[in-house]
């Protein structure tokens, strides 16, 4: 009994051991595979994140160092004076303030009617209601610079030209923002607003204490784009604007080697180039500080209604 005993130990070591051999070679490949995922997606992370590293540390490299040695490194040269030139022959600040005045009115103003519009179309029946949601459609299928002249006429019969309405009052109303929204609010069950509407709550009490909750990722995701969306934009404002003193931050920045020649006549291309990486750099920094605050929510609300259950 005991010679059996010991051959079926071994018998069954062996198959266990036979086993383990061959989970081990079929999750091998699955290993390797992987593997090679994540290292392709190391290399693209720093092929992304490569231009906006190297322009941070060239905003601290003298000028003729980044013309010589772009890709160069040398912690004893980096120094703050493209930074300090920078704020001293450029009025920056003049840009942010008037950026910030448009985001803060026409993002506002967005993010303020766009979701109760797509609320409205979502949730409420009424007459005209698909031709109209149709019609607010079809406006995104018209290329933005078919609308320039149009507006920039309309403007000038307004008396807006090179003023902040005339920045702010074309994008007051955002047909993706609405569609987005829409979209969104679609996939709030019909049976809480229903109880909500048992216990006497208004429509607009609806979309404040049910709607607005439930969809906090993809609005944060909104303003996320709407912010882009504003912070970037340069056709619009560079043809509306006329005067230094209405420029938005976009607009200062292209005319930025102009001013700096303007404002210090000695200034030589190399510093020039050091500045101009200063100048962004700090335009970058609003973009970054957000979505570092707001990517969970960002990612969130891009993923919402992405999976249905």
């Amino acid at each position: 009994m005991a010679i059996i005993t010991k051959a079926s130990t071994r018998k069954i070591t062996s198959i266990s051991v036979y086993r383990q051999h061959s989970i081990l070679a079929r999750r091998s490949p699955v290993r390797v595979g992987r593997l090679l995922v994540y290292v392709l997606l190391c290399i693209a992370v720093l092929v992304t994140i490569f231009p906006l590293g190297w322009m941070i540390i060239s905003s601290f490299k003298p000028g003729n160092e980044i013309a010589t040695a772009p890709l160069s490194v040398n912690l004893q040269t980096l120094t703050l004076n493209n930074y300090r030139a920078l704020f001293e022959a450029v009025p920056m600040w003049i840009g942010f303030q008037n950026t910030f005045i448009v985001l803060l009115l026409q993002g506002g103003a967005t993010m303020l009617f766009c979701p109760l519009a797509g609320f409205a179309f979502a949730k409420f029946e009424f007459r005209g209601k698909k031709f109209l949601f149709a019609f607010v459609l079809s406006t995104m299928m018209v290329p933005a610079i078919a609308m320039i002249l149009p507006l920039l006429l309309e403007m000038g019969a307004l008396n807006w030209v090179d003023s902040y309405q005339g920045l702010i009052a074309p994008g007051l109303v955002n047909a993706f923002a609405i569609f987005w929204t829409r979209q969104q609010i679609a996939d709030v069950p019909n049976e809480l607003l229903e109880a909500a509407k048992v216990d006497g709550c208004t429509p607009i009490g609806m979309y404040w204490r049910i709607v607005v909750p439930l969809m906090r990722p993809a609005l944060a995701a909104l303003a996320i784009m709407t912010f882009l969306g504003i912070y970037n934009d340069f056709v619009w404002p560079v043809i509306i604007t006329g005067s230094d003193s209405m420029q938005t931050l976009q607009v200062l920045l292209s005319n930025l080697a102009t001013q700096i020649n303007n404002s210090s006549p000695g200034t030589t291309g190399h510093d020039a180039w050091g500045m101009i990486m200063a100048a962004s750099t700090v335009a970058t920094v609003p973009v970054l500080v957000l979505f570092i605050a707001l990517q969970r929510q960002f990612i969130s609300g891009m993923l919402a209604g992405s999976i249905k259950g």
